[in-house]
């Protein structure tokens, strides 16, 4: 089943360019400059793209058995070692591609959002290599939760634009990107960080990183002669989760799971516009969301509301449109987990497999816990359905989340986590 959009963008009902006018003949340019140089890739761009991806970004990335997690669940779990990217996350695969064709389309100038700042690094770090100015949006909340991303995007050389609208998160961030996008489209690019937006984005950003299922799906053959039975990816925005089901969509025996944020419940409070969670997949209706219809938070009017989740990086009120349409479609399984088991798995894997993941990361490891682990809650067909072979893509490392971590940690009763109430005033 290959989810390839149509010309217009769509994933059947999902997708589309919501966008104004004004916007529409950058749309055009892009979409124009996506198939000559990805698609048929004119001049060698997808040559220079992969060549960069080798000696800049240090691909491949390995494909390594977890054995202390394949000991306590009683299956083979394999970790696709996202984390080990130059820059310490997914991200910079589809900034470097994107950077990259900005050069090629002869764009002067980069714009880009950022939420948990794993995005607006690998941006900066694009542009700097690329040798491309470069300017991050980013939420004022975001930016007091992710002060070490914030700090590396600085000394990269890229210009950092707090956002104050809303709650100042990653939904604000986009906004104020497509403002200023909207405004100096002649000279600018764009570079959305996942697979939502306006056509041709999502499918732009999925090629980009679908490199990383092409690297697992050959590793998986090599390293136990098949294809995994379930591949287990966080979904946010949707963009590592896309990028590590792309190459298996057609594999209809290779089971495939978003496991989104579930924040501290999954009901929505309509009557004061939030959601404090960020599963749309799970919880969210149809409706249109920076340039593209798809599944969103929202109230019974139709409006936004806001979204939660302890990862700075799953916190968004949307999610692409051709995750949605797989969703639909029950090529794609939509699951979530809370906050607790997420800031549990992220200890976990700390302490069992010496692997600090990004917190978005630890929601996709809490899955594994929540069906396999000792206090499993029993769903002997979720666990059958998993198989015995699990792939899981560790999208990213966890330095940027040790400050919150700590802090949400101190809040709850985890009862994995290390007692740090000696150290609380230095030593």
């Amino acid at each position: 089943m290959s989810s390839d959009s149509t010309a217009d963008g769509k994933f059947g009902e999902y997708g589309g360019q919501y966008v104004p006018e004004a916007l529409m003949p950058a749309i055009e340019e892009l979409r124009d400059a996506y198939e000559r140089y990805v698609l048929e890739n004119e001049d060698g761009f997808m040559d220079e793209f992969r060549e960069r991806l080798r000696d800049f970004g240090g691909r491949p990335t390995p494909l390594q058995h977890a054995e202390h997690l394949s000991d306590r669940y009683g299956r083979e779990i394999y970790l696709k070692r996202e984390d080990l990217l130059h820059g310490g996350a997914h991200k910079l695969n589809n900034a470097l591609g994107q950077v990259l064709l900005a050069k090629y389309m002869g764009k002067e100038r980069i714009v880009a959002e950022t939420g948990a700042g794993q995005h607006g690094t690998a941006t900066a770090m694009a542009a700097a290599h690329l040798d491309m100015p470069c300017e991050i949006y980013m939420g004022e909340t975001d930016i007091g939760r992710q002060r070490p991303n914030v700090f590396r995007m600085r000394i990269n050389g890229a210009e950092l634009n707090p956002v104050t609208a809303g709650r100042g998160t990653l939904k604000e961030a986009i906004s104020e990107t497509m403002r200023d996008w909207a405004t100096n489209v002649d000279d600018t690019h764009y570079v959305v960080g996942s697979v939502v937006g306006p056509a041709p984005f999502p499918e732009m950003v999925r090629e980009f990183q679908s490199v990383i299922s092409e690297e697992a799906r050959k590793q998986s053959r090599e390293k136990f002669g098949t294809l995994p039975d379930s591949v287990v990816a966080c979904a946010g925005g949707g963009s590592n989760t896309m990028g590590a089901f792309a190459r298996f969509v057609d594999d209809e025996d290779v089971n495939l799971l978003a496991v989104e944020a579930g924040g501290s419940s999954l009901a929505v409070d309509e009557e004061e516009g939030v959601a404090p969670n960020s599963a749309s997949l799970s919880t969210g209706g149809q409706g249109v969301l920076h340039g593209a219809r798809t599944k969103v938070l929202q109230d019974e009017w139709g409006q936004i509301v806001e979204s939660h989740s302890v990862s700075a990086g799953l916190d968004y009120a949307g999610v692409g449109p051709e995750l949605a349409h797989l969703v639909d479609e029950d090529r794609v399984d939509a699951v979530n987990v809370g906050d607790d088991a997420a800031l549990e798995a992220f200890h976990r894997l700390s302490q069992e497999e010496g692997i600090i993941p990004a917190l978005e990361s630890a929601h996709a490891l809490a899955f594994l816990e929540q069906v396999l682990g000792p206090a499993a809650d029993g769903d002997d067909e979720a666990a059958d359905d998993l198989g015995d072979r699990i792939v899981v893509n560790l999208s990213g490392r966890g330095d940027k989340d040790l400050e919150t971590v700590i802090e949400e940690t101190d809040k709850r009763d985890i009862p994995n986590a290390p007692d740090m109430s000696e150290f609380a005033g230095g030593l």
